[in-house]
């Protein structure tokens, strides 16, 4: 994993860069962001920078071509250990630690390092059983730091969400966080941070990873993953910045929408209140299938927002691409602080029914008439 692998985070990528180049590298590390962040993977990459053999001084990645690079690529590198949430399942019934799940974390984060627990849960067949990090794994982690590095500059522990960490294994942390071993760096990589021991926190030293600008979550889908530029602008709308979320719904088996289309004309027809049109348009809705509606919903609300900002103030939505700048613009007029709000509320209810299965026709039809309404109080 290199750091130009990884969207955006910029700013992330020059202070891990810089910690190295100057030899300020802490011992432990907090790698924190929401679900499906880039937090694994730039925890990855700054593991493969860490112990790049080919890296000058000044270089600002590592070179992918090395042998060390080449072991963390493949996440086979004597040095690189991970300590992962994991419990009992059909292939392990006893003594659950993460080594026993090696190869299962391999190729789940070699197919996709912006996964979730749930994911990892269902990778391993754990059907409704919850992961931990238990106490009999912090005396594999005691025994795996006692060990020098093998091979490379520096042993690194990956420790994946260790707000899940039993509370003897949380002790052993902190004590090696205490006497931190040497030529050991412990990357953490947590999505809840404010659900670990106080005493964990002050030794580390913080790594936020905050949601990609969808300029740059735009093109990464589209030149990386090769999604269709439009489709790859509508997804970074929906995901807010999340690229797990985004590879989740460009992997979704779901029809290539336009919601951008669909939307504009659902507001010039709740404008016009030609309830004859609305009728038809409930029929297209309808066809959507559910987790269509769904989105498209949770689209509209996305795009509402953008509406609201930029009746504020223009400069508060910058990099509106040409076709939905002149929608935004003149729509801005009709959504105000005045009944944002409410046609906010609207949506998400509709949102809130459609998710409970209720009839989307119905929803549809009641959410048009409403917000027509609402558009009168500008």
């Amino acid at each position: 994993m290199r750091f130009s692998d990884i969207p955006g985070q910029q700013s992330v990528k020059q202070v891990l860069v810089q910690s190295v180049q100057r030899q300020h590298v802490a011992h432990a590390q907090l790698f924190r962001g929401a679900e499906g962040s880039a937090a694994l993977a730039l925890a990855l990459a700054y593991a493969a920078f860490l112990n790049c053999e080919n890296r000058p001084h000044e270089a600002e990645d590592s070179c992918g071509i090395c042998v060390s690079c080449q072991k963390i690529d493949k996440l086979v590198h004597p040095d690189l250990n991970f300590i992962v949430p994991v419990t009992t399942t059909k292939a392990v019934s006893k003594d659950a630690v993460s080594s026993k799940f090696a190869a299962d974390w391999r190729a789940f984060v070699l197919a996709n390092p912006y996964q979730g627990l749930n994911d990892w849960m269902q990778h391993i067949g754990a059907d409704n059983k919850q992961g931990s990090i238990s106490k009999e794994e912090s005396l594999q982690l005691l025994k795996l730091v006692s060990l020098k590095a093998f091979e490379a500059q520096f042993k690194l522990v990956v420790i994946w969400l260790p707000e899940l960490m039993h509370p003897a294994a949380s002790n052993a942390v902190l004590k090696l966080l205490e006497e931190p071993p040497p030529a050991t760096v412990f990357l953490l990589v947590s999505n809840a941070p404010e659900q670990l021991l106080p005493t964990i926190i002050s030794r580390v030293q913080p790594v936020v990873v905050r949601p990609i600008p969808e300029a740059e979550l735009t093109d990464w889908l589209h030149a990386v993953h090769h999604v269709p530029e439009a489709k790859a602008r509508q997804i970074a709308q929906l995901v807010e910045g999340n690229p797990g979320a985004a590879l989740a719904s460009k992997d979704a088996a779901t029809a290539d929408n336009d919601y951008f289309t669909f939307f504009v004309d659902w507001m010039r027809l709740c404008f016009s209140g030609k309830v004859d049109k609305m009728l038809t348009t409930a029929d297209e809705f309808q066809k959507l299938g559910r987790e269509n509606q769904k989105e498209l919903l949770q689209y509209a609300l996305t795009l509402l927002r953008k509406v609201l900002l930029f009746g504020v103030d223009p400069q508060l939505v910058p990099h509106l691409p040409t076709g939905e700048q002149q929608f935004v613009q003149g729509f801005s007029r009709f959504v105000t602080p005045r009944n944002a709000d409410t046609i906010t509320r609207e949506l998400n209810e509709a949102h809130y029914h459609v998710e409970r299965n209720a009839n989307p026709r119905m929803v549809f039809v009641d959410t048009s008439l409403r917000v027509a309404e609402l558009l009168k109080m500008a």
